[in-house]
């Protein structure tokens, strides 16, 4: 069967280039594997995102419902009731992905693809050939698997990865989780809240690698203070079974080159991802990667004429939201319609502990790497009316302007519902919006969103509530 386009791989990459493909009258194929939906869907983005819905609700009645009149007495974790609640929501979404493929007349294809060359495919189910498919274009959106250290055995029992600590069958009492990305983060909340003791350990000197010194180290304080031990600058020398207590123990040399002892039920690797694209034939075709991702040009084609590849495969921000925005560029593109190149210095980056974590642009510390001449400002939470009725107080945010043409560099966040916050500053900087633009633009009272409006203000002196 010929097809216009077919699409390896069906997450927030595949299916958002599969459905845009139809409706530019393409006739359009999508090879999925495993679950409509991916790994974002099925074990990623949505499933955690209930999982720590459920821990920011227990957390919150914890901490202040006496102080809302709620008697928070006897609390009880059905931990199998918000592992199920995680599951039906995935359910739920992946009906709605089915209904809008079907909707838009995109043929699934169940099985693994391995690519041939003249643009075509063959499906294998259970290393049985099912036959060939061909297309104009073949699209690589076969996302991210768990990166993985040689060197370490994961039974999925005692150590394990983040897809197997969404369906643990019961909550460990100890548990050491090894990166602190957003993957590291989140799991980490998320268990310390359900009673679980974790401690995270980074081989990074920054408990949050990627981001701005400010958030990362008042992230290692916030940690600190509600009981997540954490050590950074920290390398695994080993890791052993002790079989009687039902233990893993994990020896680590922290940077003052101290060796250190941890036992923990198990041990979470969340070291981060890597592009998923082992045994579907690029080398066979000539398709040229480097360190391990496609390569591709600004427009997503590799270097063989016909073959395309977008999200976690290519050396691009591994985000679901960058993956989708990649997926449409890259279908627009084959049209040959006049779209939006995608500024990668404009990606929002989020994570969903508690507090969240949210930014864009570039860090204090990029900024001025990169010469400019910044005007750099915080706004507390905890001088702010609408977090104050919340009584949910920690955190701030900061703002990072270039002093010379009062471009916005950069924002950062860390606090409550900030994730919700930073599309604000997306937008702001894709419009070129100068700092006295925003000022000049009113925002509600109270509300969460006066932190940025502040925190601007307070670059130039301007700060009412500070």
């Amino acid at each position: 069967m010929r097809f216009d386009v077919i699409i390896l791989g069906s997450g927030p990459g595949g299916y958002i280039a599969a459905i845009r493909a139809a409706q530019l009258g393409m006739k359009t194929a999508v090879v999925e594997k495993e679950s409509v939906g991916g790994v974002c869907l099925n074990w990623g983005c949505i499933p955690t995102k209930s999982l720590l819905n459920s821990a920011k609700i227990l957390q919150s009645i914890k901490k202040n419902g006496e102080l809302f009149g709620i008697k928070n007495e006897d609390i009880e974790i059905n931990y199998s009731k918000i592992l199920y609640k995680s599951r039906k929501i995935v359910d739920k979404i992946k009906k709605g992905v089915l209904f809008l493929m079907k909707k838009n007349g995109i043929h699934i294809i169940y099985g693994n693809a391995l690519l041939k060359k003249r643009k075509k495919i063959e499906i294998f189910q259970n290393e049985r050939s099912i036959g060939e498919y061909s297309a104009s274009h073949i699209i690589i959106a076969t996302g991210a698997i768990p990166k993985m250290n040689a060197n370490i055995q994961y039974d999925r029992k005692k150590i394990i990865t983040y897809k197997d600590a969404l369906s643990l069958s019961s909550l460990p009492k100890k548990m050491i989780i090894i990166g602190s990305g957003s993957i590291g983060l989140e799991f980490a909340y998320f268990y310390h809240s359900m009673g679980t003791k974790v401690t995270v350990i980074e081989v990074c000197s920054k408990l949050y690698p990627n981001g701005d010194d400010d958030i990362s180290d008042y992230l290692k304080y916030y940690f600190d203070k509600i009981g997540i031990k954490n050590y950074v600058s920290s390398n695994i020398n080993q890791i052993t079974y002790n079989n009687e207590n039902n233990e893993v123990m994990v020896e680590i040399k922290t940077s003052s080159l101290k060796n250190i002892i941890l036992k923990a039920e198990m041990i979470l690797y969340a070291i981060g991802v890597v592009p998923n694209i082992k045994h579907i034939g690029l080398k066979e075709i000539g398709v040229q990667t480097e360190k391990g991702f496609v390569v591709v040009d600004e427009n997503y084609r590799t270097n063989i004429n016909g073959y395309y590849a977008i999200g976690d495969v290519i050396k691009t921000p591994s985000l679901a939201h960058v993956a989708s925005y990649e997926a449409i560029n890259c279908i627009e593109n084959i049209k040959g319609l006049n779209c939006q190149k995608i500024d990668y210095n404009n990606v929002p980056k989020c994570v969903r502990s508690d507090p969240e974590i949210a930014s864009v642009g570039y860090t204090e510390k990029e900024s001025k790497e990169k010469g400019f001449h910044v005007k750099v400002a915080k706004f507390p939470f905890n001088a702010l009316g609408r977090a104050i009725s919340d009584e949910n107080t920690d955190g701030f945010v900061k703002v990072i302007f270039d002093d010379k043409y009062d471009e916005w560099l950069g924002c950062h966040m860390i606090g409550n519902h900030v994730t919700d916050l930073i599309p604000e500053v997306v937008v702001a900087r894709k419009l070129e919006a100068t700092s006295h633009e925003v000022l000049g633009s009113i925002h509600p009272h109270p509300s969460l969103s006066e932190s940025i409006i502040e925190s601007i203000a307070n670059a130039y002196g301007k700060a009412i509530h500070l």
